[in-house]
């Protein structure tokens, strides 16, 4: 039975993520570990999903002209070096996943009420680069100590700060998940070789899912739709973490 469940809810989300920008990493998870799968499967093939959904997001938001090297590579100049310095920087499960559930609910209440004034069509903007790479760097850091993707932390941000479009915050948000989970993976295959013997059929549903909701948010759906979609995500994704960290204390 989970032969046939697993492609299918990957499939289904990759479409809500991708349509936000988003590559569906904590929803890979998530599905994995609810039907029993061991950690050395989960993480190598939910850096590789990511990496296949994200690079589709990437195309098709470049494509419509909403992906722009000005409004991607600023974050990333410091954002790649602070994530490997989080990465180094250990903390205590109940230490930073209360912090960064509490983070994403915060997000998710702002990206409701924002929700409310959003206008059919938003103006393009390019970011402040100096406060861009200020950014960047926090997210980097934030990311590489808790394993979430930066994406997940940049679209709510910078759509808080009013820097770019709602459309625009999602190609940007793809292109943040692409460079971190490329790297992630490549750390992954260095000690952990043999992937998981069902991916091509994952990757395949993925890329369906990655495909149409990418296709969804770069064309179709309003900017009110995407962020009361993407704090949908944020929500679900910062009562998880909470729930984790409960875990530990109970």
């Amino acid at each position: 039975m989970s032969d046939i469940l697993l492609p299918i809810a990957f499939a289904i989300v990759a479409l809500l993520y991708a349509s936000v920008g988003q590559a569906g990493g904590t929803g890979y998870v998530a599905v994995m570990g609810v039907l029993g799968l061991a950690p050395d499967v989960i993480k190598p093939a939910a850096l590789a999903l990511n990496v296949l959904v994200a690079s589709i997001a990437c195309w098709r938001f470049h494509r419509v002209g909403l992906l722009t090297w000005r409004t991607c590579y600023p974050f990333a100049v410091l954002g790649a070096p602070f994530s490997l310095l989080g990465g180094a920087t250990n903390l205590p499960a109940a230490i930073y996943q209360p912090i960064v559930g509490a983070l994403l609910l915060a997000a998710a209440l702002q990206m409701l009420l924002s929700a409310r004034g959003v206008p059919d069509r938003e103006a393009a903007a390019e970011p402040p680069f100096i406060r861009s790479l200020i950014v960047g760097g926090g997210i980097g850091y934030l990311s590489g100590i808790t394993g979430v993707g930066g994406g997940i932390f940049l679209a709510p941000l910078v759509l808080a700060l009013g820097w770019i479009g709602t459309r625009q915050a999602a190609g940007a948000a793809a292109a943040r998940h692409l460079l971190n989970s490329a790297t992630a993976l490549a750390g992954v295959w260095a000690t952990m070789p043999a992937l998981p013997a069902g991916l091509p059929i994952w990757l395949l549903s993925v890329g369906l899912g990655g495909f149409v909701g990418s296709w969804l948010g770069a064309r179709h759906l309003p900017p009110k739709a995407m962020r009361l979609l993407l704090a949908t995500l944020l929500l679900i994704a910062g009562v998880r973490m909470l729930a984790t960290a409960a875990n530990h204390y109970f």
